[in-house]
């Protein structure tokens, strides 16, 4: 038996041992979880999931169907009404803090297993997704004997009940965590479900709770497709649904969900404008642009995908952007040099590359870098459309790839009528040294989270989600965990 280093948790939530040299330990044939064991599906259904460096299956994951979903949500009532509803808070508090330090103890296999199932770069895995999936356990276990101080003038919070929680592909585990920390801390049961792309850490993170003793049926996981997706958000035991996934899913769920009393979040999509001013730090802000849009590859709701650019310094801004983009490695996951890995799945490939068709046939000057790309695997070269049009498609969809549309303007309110000319609203990023013009424009950006001189920078205390087709509620912050809670 190893012997964890010793670790200052309270101040402490970026500890990640190097992953690149780890073992990890992925079985053959992972179950569904359900009321603190794994099972297999009740039809015998099982998917696999892929590699998409290399193309080559991971394991067998089983499939849930409404049978499974019934049993999961059964469970989860049981767990509720006479277990998690009644510990006391404090108790709840110290299970998200066991979890949150488990979760640091296993960085290197989490992080090792979200690079390999999801493709992105093992440095993005091991430096923000684990580290970050932790802060949020150890922030809302901090919150959850607190819930009477949380919000001044009400009665003490009381749990919803059984919460069913639909997560997608872009960022298993931190979805996993952004949903099910507050959840628990408030006092409720969980019904979750990873995508079917990428179910392994959500299945880890299940190994996770069985080990930190969480009483059975308190979380249950269940991977599968849309359709188990469909059968947890409207199956009548569940009493609060959150979605974080594509717009169009959210709008059915949106419906489905508006003849019935429950709860809903929704975190859908966005196409967010970069606004880079003529007074800006371009050296920065040129590293704040390729930290935007060429993340996790692009797949990040969030992502500065149309940078609009103030025209006296577009051609500078540019130049510097293309020598950036010149040093990125697009390259295997696993290799700590690598910039950009590989895209999620063969479905999303063929989407992005329709658009660099479609852009280039719409007109707009498609740039890419000389690098190199793999012989195997899903990879994708980050990709420039320069002198777009607004009615352009790849300014106007929501593309999840490492495709950046640009667009220039000579004024301020020419920029505001830009940017906000999208149904998204999830996301934004101005940059300029001046303070005035910061507070100017982050106020007219049209958005639920706007950043100034930075871009992609989270934490577990402050609220997420979007305004108009990007979304419905928070999550993050005391936003967050008033979304899991009634309040009289």
């Amino acid at each position: 038996m190893t012997t964890s280093p010793t670790l200052n948790f309270d101040t402490d939530w970026s500890y990640a041992p190097a992953p690149e040299t780890a073992a990890v330990d992925i079985a053959d044939h992972y179950g569904l979880f359900i009321d603190g064991h794994f099972v297999d599906a009740k039809s015998g259904a099982t998917f696999d999931t892929i590699n998409p460096a290399t193309e080559k299956e991971l394991a067998t994951v089983a499939e849930a169907a409404d049978a499974d979903v019934d049993a999961a949500v059964n469970a989860a009532r049981s767990a509720y009404e006479k277990t998690w509803s009644k510990l006391p808070a404090a108790d709840r508090g110290k299970y998200l803090f066991r979890i949150a330090r488990l979760l640091q103890e296993r960085a290197r296999e989490f992080a090792v297993i979200e690079s390999m199932d999801g493709g992105k770069p093992i440095r993005e895995s091991r430096d923000v997704d684990v580290p970050l999936a932790a802060a949020h356990f150890f922030y809302y276990a901090g919150w959850a004997d607190k819930l009477g101080y949380a919000f001044p003038g009400k009665d003490t919070p009381r749990p919803l009940g059984v919460c069913g929680q639909v997560i997608p592909w872009n960022f298993p585990l931190l979805m996993a965590a952004w949903k099910l920390a507050p959840a628990l801390a408030c006092g409720n049961t969980v019904v979750l479900k990873p995508a079917e792309t990428t179910p392994l850490t959500a299945l880890k993170l299940a190994e996770l709770i069985r080990d930190a003793e969480l009483p059975a049926g308190v979380v249950n996981i269940l991977p599968g497709a849309g359709a188990t997706g469909s059968a947890i958000v409207n199956h009548p035991g569940v009493d609060k649904v959150a979605f974080t996934g594509s717009t169009a899913v959210g709008k059915a769920i949106a419906r489905s969900l508006a003849s019935t009393d429950k709860k809903f979040t929704l975190e859908l999509g966005g196409k967010a404008a970069n606004l880079v001013f003529a007074d800006a730090a371009i050296d920065q802000a040129v590293e704040g642009i390729v930290n935007g849009i060429f993340f996790n590859q692009g797949h990040v709701c969030c992502a500065g995908s149309r940078l609009l650019v103030e025209e006296s310094i577009h051609d500078e801004l540019i130049a510097k952007l293309q020598d950036r983009m010149q040093t990125l490695i697009v390259g295997d996951p696993l290799d700590k040099n690598t910039d950009i890995g590989a895209i999620n799945s063969k479905p999303q490939l063929e989407k992005i590359e329709h658009y660099l068709k479609l852009g280039s046939d719409e007109g707009a000057e498609k740039w890419q870098p000389d690098s190199s790309l793999p012989d195997q695997g899903y990879f994708c070269k980050p990709t420039l459309f320069l002198h777009c049009a607004q009615s352009s498609s790849v300014v106007r969809d929501e593309i999840f790839g490492p495709v950046l549309a640009v667009q220039t303007f000579r004024t301020f309110d020419e920029a505001m009528t830009k940017a906000n000319n999208t149904p998204y609203g999830l996301s934004g990023g101005v940059w300029t040294d001046k303070g005035a013009k910061v507070f100017k424009a982050t106020a007219k950006v049209r958005a639920g989270v706007v950043w100034a001189n930075t871009f992609n920078k989270f934490d577990p205390s402050s609220p997420f989600g979007g305004y108009k087709e990007s979304g419905v509620g928070r999550e993050g912050g005391l936003h967050g965990l008033k979304e899991y809670c009634a309040l009289n």
